[in-house]
């Protein structure tokens, strides 16, 4: 299956997506251009190693299955690869910002019962 989606062609792929990504895929911004350009190089050069961007709005393509990307979350580049699953999902959708919060203790001026609270 994903060899076949591959070929698919990008008139008969955006048929296939919400009207917001086929927008964002029509209008082309030059962020996306810059990242496009980046891939066909790497393409060409053969070259393994995965594709470093800011780029959290772009849409991936059905040309980037198995590719690796590392997609920076504000802090570091989160590195993942590139599935049949994921086509038209954004980029940033599997690099998160944000992570979860664990509280060790009550701060300052906490209320006299938060004390009695365990710790985890």
């Amino acid at each position: 299956m994903p060899t076949e989606l591959k070929d698919i062609g990008m008139q008969e792929y955006t048929k296939l997506l919400n009207s917001r990504e086929r927008r964002f895929i029509n209008r082309n911004p030059m962020q996306y251009k810059k990242l496009l350009e980046k891939i066909e190089k790497m393409k060409k050069a053969g070259k393994t190693k995965p594709v470093r961007t800011h780029a959290r709005d772009a849409v991936i393509l059905p040309s980037w299955i198995g590719m690796t990307f590392a997609v920076h979350n504000g802090k570091e580049f989160k590195e993942f690869t590139i599935d049949a699953n994921m086509l038209g999902h954004r980029l940033g959708e599997f690099s998160y910002s944000t992570k979860r919060v664990q509280h060790s203790a009550p701060g300052i001026k906490a209320t006299k019962g938060s004390k009695f609270l365990a710790n985890k």
